[in-house]
């Protein structure tokens, strides 16, 4: 009988890993509308590349960040946070948004090993329907997580117009909750 057991447990295994789905790191479509377009999950090199590399260098090249937010951004442990960041490689408001957001995690030595960045079609659909999990309506997302848990999120554009303060201000109410529990 324990025979029969440890058999069907790895016929099992065997089962599970098989149907396990893979995924495509840094795909790349082509499109009539919009020529080539990231679709899934995406690697920062990839917006290195031509030819998302021209809007992605020239907005990290021009964006100011504003040195206040960033010293507070600090002293809130940034680094402490994940971060779902959904973007689209033909859309204007990600053109401007992912590579400021960049430049302020850079700064910050934030690793971004921990940011999960998901390109979206022009439906926001990904491949895996990560965009279903999550509500994504518009891009670019940033959604900001502790411990697995969404606290935060910015859709399209910051609120206060500099992503830096708009994610302070997710940090300090997320902090400051903890005051209230």
């Amino acid at each position: 009988m324990k025979k029969i057991s440890i058999l069907l447990g790895i016929i099992a295994l065997i089962a599970l890993n098989s149907c396990a789905q893979r995924v495509i790191v840094n795909r790349e479509v082509e499109s009539k509308h919009d020529g080539k377009m990231l679709l899934g999950t995406q690697r920062l090199d990839q917006f290195r590349k031509e030819p998302y590399k021209t809007w992605f260098d020239e907005e990290y090249n021009r964006y100011q960040i504003d040195q206040t937010s960033l010293t507070e951004l600090r002293k809130e442990k940034l680094n402490s946070y994940s971060l779902v960041v959904f973007v689209g490689s033909w859309c204007e408001d990600s053109h401007r948004e992912f590579p400021r957001l960049i430049k302020i995690l850079e700064t910050l030595k934030y690793n971004t090993e921990k940011m999960q960045i998901i390109a979206v079609n022009r439906k926001k659909e990904s491949p895996a329907g990560e965009e279903g999990i999550y509500n994504i309506t518009r891009v670019p997302t940033i959604i900001v997580k502790k411990y697995g848990k969404e606290i935060g999120r910015i859709t399209e554009m910051p609120e206060t117009g500099f992503l830096e303060k708009d994610l302070l201000n997710i940090l300090k109410k997320d902090n400051n909750s903890g005051l209230f529990k």
